[in-house]
């Protein structure tokens, strides 16, 4: 599982632009203005091999009135669900009464705390962190988040301190079955969609205890097959499974995200395709999970309104024809049973194994159907393809000049593979790599040779006459 650093503090005092260092974007909006974020901020970053998730979060100004008591909210939700939390204070403005309330909060809530010091570029950063120290946070961290100064040291601390442990991993391996992850915003329908899902015939449900952070893998049988649903709407029992809980958690959906074989996205037909549902679909294709979309509510429209729902879906999701889409009534059941063959057709192409002749063969095809294009005045070659991983299907091809194959050319590849292979429901992803070729450097080494051997005969011939 990857960690989970909240960024916390007063308004103003760079949390958006060290968001910003760590996941090497520009997702957070940054300017000299306090309060700008108002909600929670996610996104992912990597230091070497570690990889962790990020929140960013809003000011947290002392103010319980209207807008403020909502952004403190935001705040110490972030804090409750982060395994890390970065406590970000203003050199400049040095130690406020504000801080030490928030200092004083944080050491309640029993998580790893560090007090990260920002603006140090043009100070004596020991002299300027000291009252600091009286926090009882431990030693303070002095950065500049804008140019970058210590941010990496910082990173490398937390990350150092975090135990490496697969206990996670282990976890999810207990859970034999098919894993599915129903994700979608609030109110969409995901806990009606569960609660259906277990409470069809022949199915068998009961309690194993929830992994780390609270997600809930519920496994269950259909048609004598196992399955387990991991729920991404909140902490539920069996005994309580019929609430409509719609507590949505970011960091629940990606992670469950992450630890399914195959995600059911969720739509509402009333409400069309939103920008939450592009971000939630767009990290499902990059984590390149399996994917099954339900566009529920659909018996609430009337016919020109279905029209325009799929109208809108072809304009909108273009690129992901692979997945089957399915138009259900979770409240009443309809279509809901249909998803199951969609989920396992998916699952099949996702885990599927191809032996390399075979892919190889398919390759040659492929190339002779459509050659490569010429670069740098030659011709890129494709020798042979392999697989490389599952879930997705990784196939690497080796060849020359492959870092020069257009995107079009890739694409090509990709869909012709997809076809040849009978893949549905998953994408698939193609790798490249350089062959290595092991006379590389010989030519220039033998035409060397020739031609002092050719001196020499010549200056022999010339000495002869």
């Amino acid at each position: 599982m990857k960690p989970v650093i909240a960024l916390v503090g007063r308004p103003n005092v760079g949390k958006s632009t060290l968001f910003n260092r760590l996941t090497k974007s520009r997702d957070a909006l940054v300017a000299d203005q306090p309060g700008l974020t108002r909600d929670r901020k996610f996104g992912e970053g990597k230091l070497g091999e570690k990889s962790y998730i990020a929140i960013d979060t809003g000011g947290l100004s002392g103010d319980d009135d209207g807008v403020d008591a909502l952004m403190a909210a935001q705040s110490w939700l972030a804090v409750e669900q982060a395994d890390i939390v970065l406590f970000m204070a203003d050199v400049r403005a040095g130690l406020t009464g504000v801080d030490e309330e928030i200092a004083h909060r944080l050491r309640s809530t029993g998580k790893t705390i560090y007090i990260v010091v920002n603006k140090i570029d043009g100070q004596n950063a020991d002299v300027a962190m000291v009252d600091f120290h009286g926090l009882g946070l431990g030693e303070p961290f002095g950065i500049s988040a804008v140019q970058g100064r210590g941010v990496t040291a910082l990173i490398n601390h937390v990350l150092e301190d975090l135990p490496e442990s697969d206990e996670h991993e282990q976890d999810i391996d207990q859970y034999k079955g098919i894993r599915i992850a129903v994700v979608g915003r609030p109110n969409v329908g995901k806990s009606t969609l569960v609660n259906r899902v277990l409470g069809e015939e022949r199915v068998v449900t009961y309690d194993l205890p929830g992994t780390t952070r609270d997600s809930i893998y519920l496994p269950f049988e259909r048609d004598e097959q196992n399955y387990v649903l991991i729920d991404t709407a909140g902490v539920r029992r069996r005994r309580n499974v019929h609430e409509a809980i719609e507590k949505f958690s970011v960091i629940k959906t990606l992670q469950a995200i992450e630890d399914a074989h195959v995600v059911i996205l969720m739509l509402d037909a009333s409400e069309g395709i939103t920008d939450q549902d592009a971000s939630l679909l767009g990290f499902v294709l990059d984590v390149g999970r399996a994917l099954v979309i339900a566009v529920n509510k659909w018996d609430g429209l009337e016919s020109d309104q279905r029209d325009k729902v799929k109208r809108e879906l072809e304009v909108k999701l273009p690129f992901v024809t692979f997945a089957k889409i399915h138009f259900i009534s979770a409240l009443h059941g309809s279509g809901v049973g249909d998803l199951f063959g969609s989920i396992n057709v998916a699952y099949t192409s996702a885990m599927s194994k191809f032996p390399t002749p075979r892919l190889t063969r398919l390759l040659e095809d492929f190339v002779s159907a459509n050659t490569p294009p010429i670069s740098k005045g030659r011709r890129i070659k494709l020798r042979y393809a392999h697989q490389g991983g599952q879930n997705p299907p990784i196939i690497v091809i080796h060849g020359n000049q492959v870092e020069s194959v257009p995107a079009a050319y890739k694409r090509y590849l990709m869909n012709a593979f997809s076809k040849q292979l009978k893949l549905k429901g998953t994408p698939l992803r193609i790798e490249f790599k350089s062959g290595t070729n092991p006379f590389e450097g010989r030519k220039n080494k033998l035409t060397t040779r020739q031609q002092q051997k050719r001196k020499r005969l010549m200056k022999h011939i010339k000495s002869k006459k």
